[in-house]
């Protein structure tokens, strides 16, 4: 799935992301609003990683997305 459609269907997506990501919050999510740089910050200083890995990390989420 593309980043197109995840965005265009943000509120379904959230609880997705928020499975993957559980640290995320409602509040936090509700910001991002299916901003894909956004979500990479967000998850970066959540679980203290380099962005680099946050953004391979929504990259494969991304590929693998399903619903």
């Amino acid at each position: 799935m593309n980043w197109d459609q995840i965005a265009g269907n943000w509120k379904q997506a959230k609880g997705k992301v928020k499975e993957q990501w559980g640290k995320l919050t409602d509040d936090q999510l509700d910001v991002i609003d299916g901003k894909r740089d956004q979500l990479v910050g967000r998850i970066q200083e959540s679980y203290g990683i380099a962005r680099e890995r946050a953004d391979a990390d929504v990259k494969a989420w991304e590929s693998n997305a399903r619903w």
